[in-house]
């Protein structure tokens, strides 16, 4: 699949959420979406990144926006991680690796010299039209909610 573009129109979502509801990305239509992948539940990188959001969540859903993670993690899992860190957004599993392929980010990684297949942390802003506005590929697992604002606000 060709790598997606700011200016694309943004694959269409349907998937499970932490409670089990099958939401879709169409649900959103008319708002700005955060869609931010990460690799695992409940790892440092990916949770200091699930809790930039959630410390941020007001002041970014009063500007309505709505941020939505995908890992390849179960149901199961990212209800076990909501919960422990009261992440009050949803999160979506992509346990048959379908969204992760769909927007690019399931990639040959390397650590330690092992090579294997995994989530790229990638966040995709997605306008009201469905239309991908930007695309972060280097994301500061810290100040990610900082970053997304950045680019929202110029």
């Amino acid at each position: 699949m060709a790598e997606l573009k700011e200016g694309d129109q943004a694959p269409a979502i349907t998937a499970k959420d932490q409670n089990g509801n099958s939401i879709s990305l169409s649900d959103y239509k008319g708002k700005t979406v955060i869609l931010y992948f990460y690799p695992k539940d409940d790892t440092p990188g990916c949770t200091a990144e699930a809790c930039d959001f959630r410390d941020n969540y007001q002041g970014l859903t009063a500007k309505g926006i709505i941020v939505l993670g995908v890992s390849v993690d179960d149901e199961k899992s990212h209800q076990k991680f909501v919960t422990k860190h009261n992440l009050p957004f949803t999160l979506l599993a992509d346990a048959d690796q379908k969204i992760v392929n769909d927007y690019g980010v399931w990639a040959e990684k390397n650590m330690y010299g092992k090579k294997y297949m995994g989530t790229v942390r990638t966040t995709f802003v997605i306008d009201g039209a469905g239309k991908i506005a930007h695309i972060i590929k280097k994301v500061d697992t810290k100040n990610s909610t900082q970053q997304v604002l950045d680019l929202i606000n110029n």
